[in-house]
């Protein structure tokens, strides 16, 4: 392998990480981290999500370049407003989570003493749960991975001169992604870790990520469908 191809999969690789980190990316994947009581699980949401990033890029960015295709920029920037819908979606049930626990006052009783302590029942806490969390991310990081083949196939096809340098070019980058992904999560992680005793604040902290999702869904979604002219070309389409 000539040096100046490992020159590019190692900036395919840095190019990875600073892609993880972009912010449509850490706000999809906080509200599934905003929901851990351990680290552990926050940091692998993140490598969940960079996998399922990557299984997309790699299908379907493979597929257009054999194919020497590309995909249409309607298209293209649909998907990109999918991912808006996702955010959107993501930020409501982040926000209403909490209204599915029920939280009650128990009496306990020691050497005489009574004490009163509030429970929370239904944390995702579960195996079950961490399953379903896990799923949710490797599925939102398909979806971003569905909508940034795009650009992951000029990319691509900017940078390698074959066929299977491409394929190992994506790989390189999506393993980059997933150690980005797994540093943004583990630090996004930390705040609901350290706060998942506390009810109050660990609800307050996770409804604001809910918030922030919705916005910057609504906001991602204004920009693709008016500032960029996604109506007015899905208009001329019918």
């Amino acid at each position: 392998m000539e040096a100046s191809f490992l020159t590019v999969l190692s900036i395919g690789f840095i190019v990875g990480i600073k892609h993880a980190m972009e912010p449509d990316h850490v706000i999809a994947v906080s509200t599934i981290a905003s929901h851990t009581k351990k680290l552990g699980k926050a940091s692998l949401a993140g490598i969940f999500w960079g996998s399922g990033h990557t299984l997309t890029l790699l299908l379907v960015g493979m597929l257009l370049i054999w194919m020497k295709g590309a995909i249409p920029e309607t298209w293209a920037m649909s998907l990109e407003f999918i991912v808006g819908i996702m955010l959107v979606y993501l930020g409501l049930t982040s926000i209403l989570s909490f209204r599915k626990r029920s939280i009650h006052l128990r009496r306990h009783e020691h050497d005489g003493n009574v004490h009163h302590h509030l429970h929370a029942i239904g944390y995702r806490g579960t195996h079950e749960g961490n399953r379903a969390s896990f799923a949710k991310s490797a599925i939102i990081g398909m979806v971003h991975g569905l909508a940034g083949s795009a650009a992951m196939v000029l990319l691509t096809m900017s940078t390698v001169q074959t066929e299977w340098e491409g394929l190992l070019y994506i790989l390189v980058f999506g393993a980059g992604t997933i150690v980005g992904m797994l540093i943004c999560t583990t630090i996004i992680g930390i705040p609901f870790v350290l706060s998942a005793k506390n009810i109050s604040l660990n609800a307050a902290l996770t409804r604001i990520t809910g918030l922030i999702s919705i916005a910057f869904g609504c906001y991602y979604m204004y920009n693709l469908g008016v500032s960029e002219g996604l109506f007015q070309m899905w208009m001329q389409a019918m």
